[in-house]
């Protein structure tokens, strides 16, 4: 038991050699707002339009793009920035995309985020800051952030049948 005391004052008597300072910084902050998603409120569907297997027969090829919008209100404070981080889940797959649970093959769903002026593809396979998800303003409390899913098929040749998945999100105040 001595022993360990000793190592321990030994330790303590010159921190350049056996130590260091750790510091730690934070910031806590009562940013919220009501989530509604497209009137549903914060868990929501978005139906993709029935589209045709011929759209999706070449590599890379997309269909059925359909947008949606979650409308952010009372949030306080009433000013800064927002946007939508897509949190990796089981759906996520190494492309970005969402992998289908229904029985339609070689067809996955891909998210677009339309905010900021342009469309930008989501990649939902990378951390915040790096999934093209666009900063909103919000102004009086209110923010509206626009977005879109389609079919996409990677590799070409999908199949028919029913398409579902989906993915968990989180808004991240600016």
């Amino acid at each position: 038991m001595g022993l360990v005391a000793g190592v321990a004052h030994a330790a303590g008597t010159d921190p350049s050699v056996n130590g260091g300072v750790l510091t730690i910084d934070g910031e806590l902050t009562a940013q919220s707002c009501t989530i509604n998603g497209d009137g549903q409120g914060n868990d929501f569907t978005v139906t993709l339009p029935t589209e045709s297997t011929s759209n999706l027969a070449k590599a890379g090829s997309t269909t059925g793009s359909t947008g949606f919008n979650i409308a952010l209100t009372n949030c306080t404070p009433e000013t800064g920035n927002v946007h939508t981080f897509w949190e990796y889940g089981a759906n996520t797959l190494s492309d970005g995309n969402l992998k289908n649970n229904g029985d339609a093959t070689k067809v996955e769903v891909q998210l677009e985020d339309f905010n900021g002026g342009s469309q930008q593809i989501i990649d939902v396979s990378k951390a915040d800051g790096g999934q093209n998800s666009q900063s909103v303003a919000i102004d009086s409390g209110a923010a509206n952030l626009q977005y879109g899913a389609q079919y996409i098929s990677p590799e070409g040749g999908a199949t028919a049948g029913k398409v579902t998945t989906n993915v968990t999100y989180s808004m991240a105040y600016d």
